[in-house]
């Protein structure tokens, strides 16, 4: 249950003003139906934090040991910093092509943006730490899902009320505390 509620709140916290929460908003005002941009952002989020949380499982019994944990808990705390800087999106660039439809083109927009996102490395270090492929996918996925899931019916208006700064320091915040704790148990630290 750990790895569930864990993988849920960072996931949910990282993802507030994060680029694929701007093109959840940008396809929603795009395609005005959000039901099919919800299902894709959902399909998209599965596959790809799936394959995530594998590497991050794979890696960590395949690097079993010491160091590999330490190695973590230093992913843990770089994420807490780069958490604090805010996301750029650039509508042109980012926004799948809509010949294919809202949850065709959500599903592919998304997979390809959350390539190297900070809630994909995040997933991945999720799996090292609780080697439990499933409980991370489906808390990232809900994670995903409670930031953007409103971010698609509310858009903008959501946006605009949410003070990011002082997410982004709550998410910096969990994710040091993630660090710091895996760091202090590795090294012997807690009892």
């Amino acid at each position: 249950m750990e790895a569930l509620f864990t993988s849920t709140a960072v996931v949910a916290l990282a993802e507030i003003g994060d680029k694929t929460q701007l093109l959840a908003i940008v396809l929603a005002a795009r395609f005005k139906r959000p039901w099919p941009i919800v299902a894709g952002i959902l399909a998209a989020t599965l596959a790809n934090h799936f394959l995530a949380a594998l590497v991050g499982e794979q890696a960590a019994v395949f690097l079993a040991g010491r160091w590999f944990r330490y190695l973590v808990a230093a992913g843990f705390i770089a994420m807490a910093a780069w958490t604090l800087v805010p996301d750029t999106f650039d509508e042109e660039k980012e926004a799948a092509p809509s010949r294919f439809g809202p949850f065709l083109s959500t599903m592919i927009a998304f997979f390809i943006v959350e390539m190297g996102d900070k809630t994909q490395i995040a997933t991945i270090a999720l799996g090292a730490r609780f080697q439990s492929v499933v409980a991370v996918t489906m808390g990232t996925t809900l994670g995903m899902m409670i930031a953007n899931v409103p971010a698609v019916f509310l858009g903008n208006a959501l946006i605009s009320r949410v003070p990011l700064k002082v997410v982004r320091t709550v998410a910096a915040v969990v994710f040091l505390a993630i660090g710091l704790v895996l760091l202090a148990q590795t090294a012997g630290w807690t009892g």
